[in-house]
């Protein structure tokens, strides 16, 4: 017998009330279903639409209320009659009444509103069940309630936790029925945003020109019309979600249209409702696209002018992709005569382009800035000051061409600089989740050496997908713990990393469902993970097994044929051989592009990572992928050819903001201004001030290599050591996901750690009472300083502030103080 305290008195208040509510609710939406389905008119009565919308509100409550009451639950293991149980009563009830009423006005909303799909089938499927389950469940709780039967306990205890789980799935595709299918999951670490490319090129005057279009120009115009539809439409009106019973993804549901009637009316873009919908203002109830989106004004003009135009669709436009997708095969641009005093091909083709963008060549910059740019670039460290002299004075016209050769054969040098980069790219690291229980493998000793060997690209690229012990961390994945969705199986990691890192190419949305930005289908990601899989793989789609097992098929089947029958390494070493081969150009134009973008700080093609994009140049980025391969697909000879280039050795150019770099509209005149890394910054204060990093701190060791040279700069580079709070400021990711490109934007946490960070204070502070035992003066100092950090003499403005500052015999603060304030200024963190 429960005792009616006060708290009691207000738990049983609130189980009257969501009773009365429950009942109250159900029996008007009982009611307004069953009028529903006997009246015809064209219009729902006011009041069964606000019940129907009502059930967003509802949906909450059971949500909420049952998710409760199993955690309390968990509380009262020991003793079934805890002092909790009167709660966990009063949250059975309202959970179960809250589901049954969720599922009534739910069912009401589907039948009045315009959703429509699998999506909506499996919400509503899941949330009947949900409601089954619970009255089920108050069954079992009134059969337990004080009683001590431990077996009818354990099963109310299994039932409670399952209608949990159970509401929690149905309010899952809920919400994803809402706001999309990847709201929860696009958040996850292993899940980066994707990037929807909308260069559509759309001009409409090759069209206009022609009075009755051809076959060929309807497949065009269609193709394009059907991109805009892919880009802005599908997600609510294709297969996986039917809103308004309107689907625009193929001909036959397009123009059949939707609950209303016709959208397209073919002739009359006027009376087309698909026209008046995208020419509405984005706040209206009827726009689309729906949630804020509009179409640009071209957009909106080319639907138009298509449905003016009699809305051609041709069978031939269905083998058409609605979104660009890149040659394959390599192609060999004939290069242009050289021309202006301009006889390397890379500015030849420049060139080009600049004479198409009205662009004049600018004089290049001067011996100090091109000499502290490569070294940054290809070593990742600074010049000294006698390095500058001896450059600046040296009269031999060839001097910038023989001093990047000679960089390029520092191998060690070259080899740990360089080590960041696909040490990012590849997700390694020398510490992190999976290593200690090995979910996860490093790859460190075959990277480096293969870095410092220049080992030839196609190489480094089949042992990486065909590996021995010391490279198979990269396929091999994350085995994260606990349950992961089907998108995230290593196998599928592989699939995903490979495709991005490699191929330039986003499987990540086409390994949940069939992609919205691009022509990928699930089947095709699966049975391209199926490769790295020892066994067959069963497709799920959004995280759901169908039963169907996958493929076995090489993204691209014109490169070759894999034996599904054949075991996992053998699948392997076909994989390996068929990506490398010289026909697979998109290998090698991804890192041509990768490698012009490291050097120029804005690649070819933007993003890296989408390479069916399309380029501010093709012929270049065509002409670099083929002379790669006759070059033996040569990474430093590649890196030679840029470095050594008039459009190298432009002036940098400034961006307002990085976001402006993936613009459209992107205009080429010359290398960008970008932030050192967390590694060259780093890596320039331990060499001009005072080592950041002790040799306890190193992780790596190349010196333990046999072929190592043992270079002997005299400090720990920072692309040695572990991932710390220093290098995380400044850039540094975690590497438990691939990232191709850094954003070299500066942020508050740089800011707040530069400021105020331990590492870099106990470093400056060190140095600077070791700079002051080697030179004493303060005037010795601010010279020197100026010189080791910036490569020049102060001015005089600067020297009279810094000697107010430091006096003629400084103290150790002063110092300090004086590095801090030159290594802030952007003179020292950008590369000009």
């Amino acid at each position: 017998m429960i005792k009616m305290n006060k708290d009691n008195l207000l738990l049983f208040c609130g189980i009257v009330f969501f009773l009365v509510l429950g009942v109250s609710n159900e029996v008007q939406a009982f009611g307004t279903v069953l009028l529903f389905q006997a009246e015809e008119a064209e219009t729902t009565f006011w009041l069964w639409q606000l019940f129907g919308r009502l059930h967003p509100l509802a949906v909450h409550f059971p949500v909420s209320f049952l998710i409760l009451a199993a955690l309390l639950e968990l509380f009262t293991l020991k003793d079934f009659n805890h002092k909790l149980r009167p709660g966990i009563t009063a949250l059975v009830w309202a959970g179960a009444v809250g589901a049954i009423v969720a599922v009534i006005l739910g069912l009401l909303l589907a039948n009045i509103e315009d959703y429509g799909g699998s999506m909506l089938d499996i919400h509503q499927w899941t949330g009947i069940g949900t409601a089954l389950l619970s009255i089920f469940l108050l069954v079992l709780m009134g059969k337990t309630t004080g009683s001590q039967n431990a077996k009818g306990v354990k099963v109310f205890r299994v039932a409670l936790i399952v209608t949990a789980v159970a509401v929690s799935v149905a309010g899952h595709f809920g919400a994803s029925l809402t706001h999309g299918e990847e709201y929860l999951t696009e958040t996850l670490p292993w899940n980066e945003p994707e990037f929807s490319s909308k260069d559509l090129d759309i001009d409409l005057v090759a069209f206009e020109s022609e009075g009755e279009l051809s076959e060929q120009k309807q497949v065009e115009l269609v193709g394009k019309v059907r991109a805009v539809f892919a880009h802005n439409c599908y997600k609510c009106h294709s297969d996986a979600k039917i809103k308004g019973e309107l689907r625009l993804d193929t001909k036959e549901f397009a123009f059949e249209g939707g609950e209303s009637g016709p959208v397209i009316i073919p002739g009359n873009a006027g009376k087309s409702d698909l026209v008046r919908r995208i020419k509405l203002p984005k706040d209206h109830k009827e726009a689309m696209p729906s949630k804020g989106k509009v179409l640009s004004d071209d957009e909106i003009a080319l639907i138009s002018f298509w449905i003016d135009k009699g809305a051609p669709w041709p069978d031939a436009a269905e083998d058409v992709s609605v979104y660009r997708v890149a040659e394959l095969a390599p192609r060999r641009p004939n290069l242009p005569a050289p021309r202006k005093d301009l006889n390397q091909a890379i500015d030849i083709w420049v060139d080009e382009y600049f004479e198409e963008q009205e662009i004049d060549w600018r004089a290049p910059v001067d011996d100090k800035v091109f000499l502290r740019r490569i070294y940054l670039d290809l070593l990742g460290l600074q010049p000294s000051t006698e390095e500058y002299d001896t450059f600046i004075k040296d009269s031999r016209p060839d001097k910038r061409a023989l001093k990047v050769r000679e960089l390029l054969d520092r191998d060690d040098d070259y080899a740990t600089h360089w080590l960041t980069f696909w040490n990012d790219a590849l997700r390694n690291d020398y510490t992190g989740t999976g290593y200690i229980t090995k979910g996860r493998y490093a790859i460190t000793d075959w990277l480096y050496s293969s870095l410092r060997d220049n080992k030839p690209y196609d190489q480094f690229v089949k042992q990486l997908l065909n590996p021995d012990e010391k490279s198979k961390g990269f396929i091999e994945g994350i085995r994260w713990r606990g349950d992961v969705n089907a998108s995230q199986v290593t196998e599928m990691q592989a699939a995903q990393n490979v495709g991005q890192v490699i191929l330039g190419l986003n499987l990540k949305c086409a390994s949940c469902h069939d992609s919205f930005v691009s022509d990928w289908k699930l089947e095709e990601a699966y049975a391209f993970a199926n490769i790295f899989s020892d066994s067959s793989l069963v497709v799920s789609r959004c995280d759901i097994p169908t039963g169907e097992k996958a493929g076995t098929k090489i993204l691209w089947e014109e490169l070759g044929e894999i034996d599904s029958t054949a075991n996992r390494a053998e699948k392997l070493e076909q994989l390996a051989n068929y990506l490398v081969q010289p026909a697979n150009g998109r290998l090698y134009r991804t890192i041509v592009n990768r490698i012009w973008k490291q050097l120029m700080g804005r690649g070819l093609v933007e993003p890296a990572d989408e390479m069916d994009n399309i380029p501010w140049s093709q012929d270049l980025l065509d002409w670099l992928a083929t002379d790669f391969e006759d070059e033996g697909y040569d990474l430093k000879e590649l890196i030679y050819k840029i470095a050594i280039s008039k459009a190298y050795q432009q002036p940098a150019v400034a961006v307002e903001n990085p976001l402006f770099l993936a613009d459209d509209d992107f205009v080429f005149e010359g290398a960008v201004i970008r932030r050192m890394t967390a590694e060259q910054f780093s890596d320039g204060v331990s060499q001009k001030i005072h080592p950041i990093f002790s040799e306890e701190q190193m992780k790596y060791n190349p010196n333990e290599l046999a072929v190592s040279e043992q270079s002997d700069i005299g400090f720990v580079r920072a692309a040695l050591v572990a991932n710390n709070g220093l290098l995380k400021a400044l850039g540094r990711t975690n590497r438990e996901v691939v990232m191709t490109s850094r954003d070299s934007q500066a942020s508050l946490l740089q800011a707040l750690e530069l400021t105020n960070g331990e590492q870099l204070n106990n470093t400056l502070k060190e140095g600077a009472v070791k700079w002051k035992e080697k030179y004493e003066a303060g005037d010795i100092i601010v010279h020197e300083v100026y010189r080791q950090l910036l490569g020049r003499d102060p001015q005089q403005n600067e020297f009279n502030i810094a000697m107010a500052v430091l006096g003629e015999s400084p103290e150790p603060e002063a110092i300090q103080d004086l590095f801090w304030a030159v290594l802030l200024l952007p003179e020292f963190q950008l590369i000009y």
